[in-house]
């Protein structure tokens, strides 16, 4: 892993950015550093009272040849993360669109079982006689919508709670 300046890096990042546009893929890493290559043993009062200012190290690699890396003071954070939200935007570009087929067959399902719910059940036929049956199925059908149709209402007096 080559550690380069912060300049360099977004002058780099911006290259890889170009050359992966038609395809590939870049993976970045962005962390606080808290040691420069040595075993440091963390005390309880270490850093405890947040007047320890720790940098941050931004990784970048391609999952092939290119890695490389930078390391961002405290001091030069504010400059870094503007240049470095500019250069993001500006290749986010080439990035593919979602697929929103998938979701516009479940806002279609949801669309046709709130309507269902709104609908009542309709009862008809006689209680005896002919047509019996069918009436007893629609009657534990209302039941069953009436039910149905609490446990949504207390679902989204959850909702409205939380």
């Amino acid at each position: 892993m080559q550690l380069v300046d912060n300049n360099t890096f977004l002058q780099q990042l911006g290259a890889l950015f170009e050359s992966t546009k038609d395809k590939g893929t870049i993976w970045l890493t962005y962390k606080r550093l808290t040691h420069d290559g040595d075993d440091t043993v963390m005390k309880e009062g270490d850093g405890s009272d947040g007047s320890r200012e720790y940098p941050c190290i931004v990784r970048v690699t391609d999952g092939k040849k290119v890695k490389f890396s930078t390391k961002i003071l405290s001091i030069d954070l504010d400059k870094f993360h503007s240049a470095y939200g500019a250069l993001l935007k500006s290749s986010m570009t080439t990035l593919r669109k979602r697929d929103k087929k998938r979701e516009k067959q479940r806002a279609e399902q949801l669309a046709k079982r709130k309507q269902r719910i709104a609908e009542p059940v309709v009862i008809d036929g006689p209680k005896r006689g002919n047509g019996r049956r069918k009436r007893q199925r629609q009657v534990k059908a209302a039941l069953k919508h009436a039910d149905m149709k609490e446990r949504v209402a207390k679902r989204e007096e959850a909702r409205a709670k939380s």
